[in-house]
């Protein structure tokens, strides 16, 4: 618990920070990008604004995720992240289709722009990205909440190496074409790499069974026990990115006693947590109570 606490103190540490590098990046590639007439300098101020945003509203989802259970809220705050997860990643798709209506425009009415200025903002603006996403990184492989942030951050950092390439060409060949050809190219990336948070969020929101778990392999496992005839009314579903909650009714073959019963909760218990890393179990045990039920209930059963 302390590892996971320092982890926790990490990740709301190097928000901040990263909060703070991207709203001075805003204001540089802004000016940057009205004195160079560069579109998509400009779409990277728009993006680092909306990072700095997503920063905070990943921050303070952080913080609330981590207030104790009350009696209303009995499952506590954990999917305060989960809905920042699909706020942030809904607003990075939005970002990239009104760039896309920019980029349109830009390509059929194209105007000269000042490459060196745009290569020297670009590239400030890509050594504090880089390093914001390094400050999120380990983050985003544990947290989906901070996967949306460092996803914003990301795209910012390829936005801004494009920005740099882009910048390149057309002080060296004057093709201004390749400013807002950039904008559509990530901004294909970013919506695809958003798609994937925002169906994670909804299947969680939604209370589905966590993609990598196989409620026919829990089901051969408990009714492997020589006391259990079947298991029914099976529900799995997460309350964040890692906390996993099981429930079912458990047919035993006899009429056990409460002590006997027991001894199989444990062992389902066991199977569940070593196997399948689930930690949050609930088991009706019963004996013959409920007839013509499947391993997954129905409104008709």
């Amino acid at each position: 618990m302390a590892h996971h606490h320092e982890h926790e103190q990490i990740n709301g540490k190097n928000l901040i920070i990263t909060m703070l590098l991207n709203f001075i990046i805003t204001i540089a590639e802004f000016a940057g990008g009205l004195l160079s007439g560069s579109l998509s300098l400009m779409s990277d101020a728009l993006h680092n604004f909306s990072d700095g945003m997503s920063v905070i509203i990943s921050y303070l989802a952080l913080k609330i995720s981590k207030r104790e259970n009350t009696q209303r809220m009995t499952f506590g705050y954990k999917r305060a992240e989960i809905l920042a997860a699909l706020f942030n990643s809904s607003v990075l798709v939005i970002i990239s289709v009104y760039l896309f209506k920019e980029a349109y425009f830009k390509l059929i009415k194209s105007e000269p722009i000042n490459g060196r200025l745009m290569i020297i903002i670009a590239i400030i603006g890509l050594v504090a990205n880089a390093l914001s996403v390094s400050l999120l990184k380990e983050g985003a492989d544990k947290n989906l909440n901070v996967k949306s942030a460092y996803m914003h951050l990301l795209s910012d950092t390829l936005s801004s190496m494009g920005v740099v390439v882009g910048g390149i060409m057309i002080s060296a060949y004057r093709i201004y074409w390749i400013d807002p050809l950039l904008t559509v190219l990530i901004g294909i990336y970013i919506i695809k790499e958003s798609f994937e948070i925002i169906n994670e969020a909804v299947s969680i929101l939604m209370q589905a069974a966590p993609r990598d778990i196989n409620i026919e392999d829990i089901q051969k496992k408990i009714e492997g026990l020589p006391e259990v005839k079947n298991i029914h009314h099976v529900h799995i579903w997460k309350t964040n990115d890692d906390d996993v909650h099981f429930e079912c009714h458990v047919n035993v073959k006899e009429d056990l006693t409460l002590s006997q019963s027991k001894s199989v909760r444990n062992q389902i218990e066991e199977i569940l947590k070593e196997l399948f890393h689930i930690h949050h179990v609930t088991l009706q045990m019963e004996y013959e109570c409920c007839e013509d039920v499947g391993l997954i209930k129905n409104e008709k059963d």
